[in-house]
């Protein structure tokens, strides 16, 4: 036996293999410290902008993040027309960078504490040598409605080929796990 084997056990190796690579980088994200979210019981999700090449990226993820955060029990969430109806009737053009006043205005016209907002930057397969396996890149924000100021953002990026699916051919998630598991990390770093 060599010396690294015999100064690293097998089973520590073991877990290495099998967990790096897997799944993508650590989120990256700002939470304001002098906000008490607990104040925040109801929220709008807005249209998320989608710069990805696939048309639905944004209607899906935003899906996804409606259904986690009500099942994460941490906000109750305002239904998507309602926040298309506030838009129309506020006569809002773009709804990819509000305004503070916008921001206040479809707050108290959805009768919400914050808004979330945010972009799906990639949606679809990533390619690694002959192994191709979804990823996803998603950037959330919320904006306290009374204010207008972001008080949470998040950037998170999961998928692509991990060590097992690269080197072994085991299979890697599909795009719906790819989307879920970056929701959940997402919303996870809100409700800390």
């Amino acid at each position: 036996m060599n010396s690294f084997m015999k100064i690293v056990p097998v089973s520590a190796l073991l877990i290495f293999l099998f967990t790096s690579g897997c799944g993508g980088k650590a989120p990256v994200y700002h939470i304001r410290e002098d906000i008490d979210f607990s104040y925040f019981k109801k929220v709008a999700v807005m249209p998320l902008d989608n710069l990805s090449n696939d048309r639905t990226a944004g209607e899906v993820v935003r899906q996804v993040v409606i259904s986690e955060l009500l099942s994460s029990g941490l906000v109750d969430v305002v239904v998507p027309g309602e926040v298309m109806a506030a838009v129309s009737e506020l006569d809002i053009k773009n709804i990819s960078s509000l305004s503070e006043k916008q921001i206040k205005a479809l707050g108290k016209a959805l009768k919400v504490e914050a808004l979330i907002m945010g972009s799906v930057e990639q949606y679809g397969e990533s390619r690694s040598g002959n192994i191709s396996a979804p990823e996803v890149t998603i950037t959330l924000m919320m904006a306290d409605a009374g204010t207008g100021n972001i008080i949470w953002s998040i950037t998170t990026t999961r998928g692509g080929a991990g060590f097992m699916a690269r080197h072994f051919g085991a299979r890697s998630e599909t795009m719906s796990e790819t989307v879920l598991t970056a929701v959940r990390e997402a919303i996870r770093t809100l409700a800390k």
